[in-house]
């Protein structure tokens, strides 16, 4: 127990933590890193057909910018990508998906399910930064709260990798000149 400003009695402070790694969720589509409302969902620990219920009910807080609606090829490229990573994964030795365990999610779930049934008609939302930082703000869960802070770093860090490989992509550049 520790105690506030004003000697207020306060319960030690239970950090969650996501069940796999939030990086391995987020993708590359329209030339931005996004996250989609199925897995936006499981982090925030809501079913998915309740957090697109709360997302349309809130769409205007959500610009273009913040999320978007995969097209049908958009989704069936994805789909087909999925289906490919779990066929190699399987063709792995078991001492090769030990090693590599945990650098690709197992998508079986995200090709077969509402993910169950997701058909041309429900095709998947795709939701940026802003937009997964917004998705929480809109179900007010402490779940999805405390979630949004390991969402937000997930991509902050991914930013921060792609401007370091970008720096040493130029510092090679720059010695296979001399």
């Amino acid at each position: 127990m520790s105690r506030g400003a004003r000697g207020r009695i306060f319960p030690p402070v239970k950090i969650m933590k996501p069940k796999k790694p939030i990086e391995s969720l987020i993708l590359n589509l329209r030339n931005q890193k996004v996250i989609l409302d199925a897995d936006l969902a499981e982090l925030y620990d809501v079913p998915t057909y309740r957090f697109n219920e709360a997302f349309k009910r809130n769409r205007q807080r959500f610009p273009d910018d913040f999320a978007f609606q995969l097209t049908a090829k958009e989704f069936a490229d994805l789909r087909s990508q999925m289906t490919a990573a779990n066929s190699s994964q399987i063709a792995m030795s078991s001492s090769q998906a030990a090693e590599n365990e945990g650098s690709a999610p197992n998508w079986s779930q995200f090709v077969t399910s509402s993910k169950r049934r997701r058909g041309a008609a429900y095709r998947p939302w795709a939701f940026t930064e802003h937009g997964a930082l917004m998705a929480a703000n809109i179900l007010r869960s402490e779940r999805a709260i405390e979630m949004s802070l390991y969402v937000i770093r997930a991509f902050v860090k991914m930013r921060e990798q792609l401007a370091a490989n970008a720096a040493i992509l130029k510092r090679l550049a720059e010695i296979d000149k001399t």
